[in-house]
């Protein structure tokens, strides 16, 4: 016989067994030959702490807008990665849109609810209070009578 002997007992449609190193487009890498690379894990590490920064800072309307946004859209970059296989941190990306999205309704929830009609006169009592704690204090109580249903 010429040739390396296969130990597969001469299967003619097996290729040979090579020890010590996988043969071309078997094990692991992407599959064009190319070592596999270091995760790519940047787009969920932003979204996590954008939607982190979304949260804290949405009591100031634009922080949650801006940053809910962008944990919205850095975390479905990183779910997309997570999904090829590119990223190993799916869940710290999904973490991150939820935070974002949180974020961003508490922030829609405050537009909505300083522009409607209780809000504006809430604005009204305090800007007529000229700082005097007792009447803030009143406006206070008007207002969330207002939003408790309460006259």
């Amino acid at each position: 016989m010429t040739g390396p002997v296969n130990p597969r007992d001469g299967d003619q449609y097996r290729p040979p067994v090579s020890y010590g190193a996988n043969p071309t487009g078997y094990g692991n890498g992407r599959g064009d030959g190319t070592p596999p690379g270091q995760p790519r894990n940047g787009f969920g590490v932003a979204a996590l702490v954008l939607g982190i920064l979304a949260l804290v800072l949405s009591w100031t309307v634009l922080g949650g807008i801006v940053f809910g946004i962008l944990a919205l859209i850095f975390g479905l970059l990183g779910r997309g990665r997570a999904k090829r296989g590119e990223a190993t941190n799916g869940g710290l990306s999904l973490a991150g849109v939820v935070l974002g999205i949180i974020g961003l309704l508490i922030a829609i929830g405050l537009i909505l609810l300083i522009n409607s009609p209780a809000g504006r006169e809430y604005q009204q009592c305090l800007e007529q209070s000229a700082g005097d704690p007792a009447t803030v204090q009143q406006c206070a109580t008007q207002f969330g009578g207002q939003l408790g249903g309460r006259p």
